[in-house]
């Protein structure tokens, strides 16, 4: 074979060699891709999340607030987090704004994780009676929920994510000071189109079954659900460092029918310290 034609058969093949090592790594998919329905994916070991939320019922002028942290403990298998609410409510004495009941979670990591096809991570939380229930901005006693999401990848393109779950408050106290046992049971799913490894739309459908105080003594039973659709857009930083922004707009159509409102997101994940192998 000619010199030079040999020559022009290797060249092609050396000048590719560097290309292909350059390639970069795919994106990755946004992980925490809902709203109002829980994920079942653990913080990954070394990477905390912080997450703010903000919801406003249209017409009310009734909204809440809530900073929530979560820490892998010191891996994914076991997450410890906090909920912190702040809310403001149109009450019978006139607006009441104040801290909520604060959440203490743990979460186990039963089955799978974020890489996984199908996920399990049950959910204990103790609810702290931390909000003034003398102005409705809290239940008056201690709380125990329990919470069971199940994530699902249906394809490369499409995730569902499921939740079932009760909240008991053995000893309720209403603002007149009337005690009570209230339990509340919770199911939801949402739908999650991964569009983009950095855009994901979303339907979300929750249904809550609310016990609660009821004005002259007593207690009384609804059923609110509530359909959302919405979006969200992650922003990959140097550093592992994510930015998430999403916002929605959930809709009654149970016993709260006709209800809407503006439900926005932030959330941001940071590796805090690498683990040993």
């Amino acid at each position: 074979m000619p010199r030079l034609f040999r020559v022009l058969l290797v060249t092609p093949a050396l000048l590719a060699v560097p290309a292909l090592a350059q390639v970069p790594a795919p994106e990755p998919q946004i992980q925490d891709n809902s709203f109002l329905i829980e994920e079942a994916y653990n913080q990954t070991p070394g990477v905390v999340q912080t997450i703010q939320t903000y919801s406003r019922v249209s017409g009310s002028g009734e909204w809440v607030y809530t900073l929530t942290q979560e820490w892998p403990v010191p891996r994914e298998t076991h997450q410890l987090s906090v909920t912190i609410p702040v809310q403001g409510l149109a009450t019978d004495a006139g607006r009441a704004q104040g801290l909520g009941d604060v959440a203490l979670n743990y979460r186990y990591q039963l089955l799978g994780n974020g890489d996984a096809r199908v996920a399990v991570s049950p959910r204990l939380t103790l609810l702290l009676p931390s909000g003034d229930r003398k102005r409705s901005l809290g239940a008056g006693g201690l709380g125990i929920q329990l919470s069971l999401p199940l994530s699902l990848v249906l394809s490369d393109r499409f995730v569902t994510h499921w939740n079932a779950g009760a909240t008991v408050t053995p000893s309720a106290t209403d603002v007149s000071g009337a005690t009570a046992s209230l339990a509340t049971w919770n199911a939801g799913q949402s739908v999650v189109w991964l569009a983009h490894p950095r855009f994901n739309l979303l339907v979300e459908t929750v249904v809550n079954s609310v016990q609660a105080f009821v004005d002259g003594g007593g207690t009384e039973r609804h059923t609110d659900v509530t359909v959302s659709p919405g979006a969200r857009f992650a922003f990959n930083l140097p550093d592992n460092l994510q930015i998430v922004l999403g916002a929605a707009t959930p809709i009654g159509v149970g016993a709260n029918h006709g209800q809407k409102s503006l439900f926005l997101y932030f959330s941001v994940e940071l590796p805090f310290w690498h683990p040993a192998r």
